[in-house]
């Protein structure tokens, strides 16, 4: 290109007839704007022709990579005019012969950053070739074929084809671990990607042995990585062998390894600024300890724990550098954690951006570091989980920028999701038949943070709707609040007699936060509520002469308060990876009205992420729930506890326990108790849906918990949609007895685990 460029130049030079500039011209320039032109050219009409300039014009404009060739030429008149030859564009990639599925060509096309409207250029086509390669390489396809047909549709656009023959999948049938006498092979096979075939290999829980051949000079490191966990110290891993049979596409694959000796920790010295942290505060806080195996994760633990110590007390940049001192004639370690704190940083600013809709300040609100502030490496990183769980943001980035020793700013990055939603949902079950919801909200009402939403249920026996407003920072503060109408529709039917609860009333309820992440407030709710009972033909008339007393129709009030205390750290809204939220209220009826009794409500919500034990993307997701109701002078059957549904027993309709076959006024069920286990795994992270298997189990009773005892299990669809979160349950009871109201398909939008 340079040459080329100071050849037009000379060329310009010997043909001038002109010393001054009447116009500037740019033919055939579609890619880069005339503004960018001018200041690339930075020469203007009535200036003298500058052959440098003209000279330099040109090779800054090859500097854009958009064109081909590029000629500049001045008349007698002195008009200058610039010719561009422009590379043509990409008008379609198709990749023939790997992956059916067009989304997934789609990402292969991303990753191999070909894409339509992507700029032609023979080096981009070559360099997409080599990561398809190597992709298939990745999913274990020896010796590969990729053969590029480029097809000129015109001068300024091109389709690429790629031609795909897939070398042979290789199956790994047994992995050798050559050396390894004092740890099993079972100890290596969570870490490592390249596993042998197991039995029933087509199982999920199964492996299937396929060689994932990008990941074999990982694999030697991640054996080296559990020696180390165990206090090998010394440990020696070769570069795997892999030995393939080509004739039936099976292999051995081989590590040689040299373990060495098992060191214990002798002694722990901490060199540390006292005046900042005291090194005596700090050794009861270590995983490792004097006498016990060494553990490099724990080491590194040990020193993120100092870092945290040291950066929440304002110095940013600490660094903690450990050494590890082995006598090998003793089988120890000594460990020396130098501290170098550097200095205290202030916070010079907060800058936000990617917020179209969302106000500067909501998003400020639930930043814990603000311009003044002295820098905490907690606060720093929890405000990226809190900005997660408001669920206005599809992602939350948050930087630091250093501007100076002593102050730097906080970047954060927020790219908006959906907030607004028209959802619908519904599902079938024995017992209500088809069920609909459907509800409009929006979580994020002009971009404010208030929370406004219509719902309603229907199905054959329910009709609910409610109205709700809520604000999570009311004036920007710590105190948050709700406002809510409801109407409430409910038909139980059995065999005897058939309930219609028509309960109509509003709540509202005013919190505050107490620390971070824990909350606490009070609601106060009233319900008028009607109950007709219609028994059949002569049922009601034989409870009686049977002694027996039958229900009757009711109207009662119910005026309740509610103090409550909630507690979350997860992080994320939608799909939490780490965290747990607990929450406890009891809700006292009495203040008027007719119900008069104590509910206590208790739940407990734990996600787990295993992408850092077994480099997988699942997610263990485990709830307890529990709720007690105490007579304290009257307990109408409305009031009573009730098993069953998708937030307590799936497999089961809503209200399925406790049930009343014989007609006849029975005691409310006072406790109940539910647990589930789920295991989440991804189906497409790029379209945010995933799907998972659950055990749930339930039981309920008058006065102990074990009166009705209940179990299912089954699988679910996830999808994050643009309307909501939407769940396909299909669920299977273990337990059922004659006459349990089940229900083995539910879908719904807005809710989740």
């Amino acid at each position: 290109m340079k040459k080329k460029s100071i050849l037009l130049s000379v060329t310009l030079a010997s043909l001038l007839q002109a010393e001054q500039i009447t116009s500037i011209e740019y033919i055939n320039l579609t890619k880069i704007s005339p503004t960018i032109a001018k200041e690339t050219l930075s020469i203007k009409v009535g200036d003298e022709l500058d052959v440098e300039k003209v000279n330099k014009a040109i090779k800054d404009f090859y500097k854009f990579n958009y064109f081909d060739d590029i000629q500049a030429n001045i008349s007698e008149e002195g008009k200058l005019k610039f010719i561009f030859k422009e590379k043509a564009s990409v008008a379609n990639v198709d990749i023939n012969g790997y992956k059916s599925r067009e989304e997934d060509k789609n990402n292969l096309k991303v990753l191999m950053g070909l894409t339509k409207g992507t700029m032609f250029s023979e080096k981009r086509v070559k360099a997409a070739k080599e990561k398809l390669l190597k992709e298939l390489e990745r999913e274990g396809y020896i010796n590969s074929v990729v053969e590029v047909d480029v097809e000129h549709l015109s001068e300024d656009s091109v389709s690429i084809t790629f031609d795909v023959n897939k070398g042979d999948e290789i199956v790994i049938k047994k992995v050798n671990y050559f050396g390894a006498q004092n740890l099993e092979d079972d100890d290596f096979e969570p870490f490592i990607a390249n596993k042998e075939e197991e039995f029933a290999s087509w199982f999920i829980t199964q492996n299937d042995g396929e060689l994932k051949a990008d990941q074999l000079e990982y694999d030697g490191k991640r054996i080296q990585e559990v020696y180390l966990e165990h206090g090998y110290l010394d440990v020696k891993v070769k570069d795997p062998f892999l030995e393939v049979d080509f004739a039936s596409n099976q292999a051995d694959l081989d590590f040689y390894i040299e373990e060495g000796i098992q060191y214990k920790v002798n002694t722990i010295t901490i060199y540390a600024n006292s005046e900042i942290v005291d090194p005596k505060d700090i050794y009861p806080e270590l995983q490792l300890e004097k006498d016990k195996i060494f553990n490099i994760k724990r080491l590194r633990k040990d020193a993120d724990y100092i870092k945290t110590l040291i950066a929440d007390k304002g110095y940013a940049f600490t660094q903690v550098n450990y050494d590890i001192k082995k006598d090998e004639k003793n089988g120890t370690a000594d460990l020396v954690f130098n501290v170098v704190p550097g200095e205290k940083v202030y916070i010079r600013d907060v800058k936000i951006s990617g917020n179209a809709r969302t106000l500067d300040r909501v998003i400020r609100r639930n930043v814990y570091l603000a311009p003044g502030d002295l820098f905490n490496l907690t606060d720093y990183n929890d405000s990226k989980n809190r900005l997660r769980r408001t669920g206005f943001f599809d992602d939350v980035i948050i930087e630091q920028k250093r501007v100076s020793a002593d102050k730097m700013d906080i970047i954060v990055k927020v790219k908006e999701g959906a907030t607004g939603a028209l959802t619908l949902g519904g599902g079938y079950g024995s017992y209500d038949g088809l069920m609909i919801s459907g509800s409009v909200s929006d979580n994020n009402i002009f971009g404010s943070g208030l929370t406004l939403a219509v719902s309603a249920d229907l199905s054959k026996r329910k009709s609910d709707l409610t109205i709700r407003i809520k604000n999570p920072a009311i004036s920007d503060s710590k105190f948050h609040g709700d406002f809510e109408i409801h109407s409430d529709v409910t038909e139980i039917d059995n065999s005897k007699y058939d309930l219609d609860r028509d309960a109509k009333g509003f709540s509202f309820g005013i919190g505050r936060e107490i620390i971070r992440n824990l909350q606490v407030g009070a609601r106060y709710k009233l319900d008028f509520i009607q109950e007709d009972y219609e028994y059949a033909d002569g049922e009601r008339d034989d409870l009686i002469r049977k002694g027996k007393t039958p229900y009757d129709d009711t109207d009662y009030v119910t005026s309740s308060i509610t103090p409550y205390i909630n507690f979350d750290n997860t992080d994320d809204y939608f799909n939490p990876r780490s965290g747990f939220k607990a929450s406890s209220s009891l809700e006292y009826a009495g203040l008027g009205g007719d119900s008069k009794y104590l509910k206590s409500i208790s739940s407990f919500r734990y996600f787990y992420s295993l992408n850092e034990l077994y480099d997988l993307d699942w997610i263990l997701r485990y709830k307890l729930q529990t709720r007690l109701l105490v007579d304290n002078g009257q307990i109408n059957q409305g009031d009573s506890l009730y098993l069953g549904g998708t937030k307590s027993l799936r497999g089961f309709k809503s209200y399925a326990f406790p049930k009343n076959d014989t007609g006849e006024v029975v005691s409310p069920y006072k406790k109940m108790a539910a647990t589930s286990i789920e295991l989440s795994f991804p189906l497409s992270e790029q379209a945010k849906m995933r799907w998972g298997i659950f055990y749930d189990y339930g039981m309920i009773g008058e006065d102990n918990f074990t009166d009705v005892k209940r179990s299912s299990t089954g699988a679910l669809f996830e999808w994050i949609s643009p309307f909501g979160p939407l769940q396909l349950i299909f669920a299977s009871p273990l337990d059922d007895e004659p006459g349990d109201d089940t229900s083995s398909f539910e879908f719904s939008l807005g809710t989740s685990f």
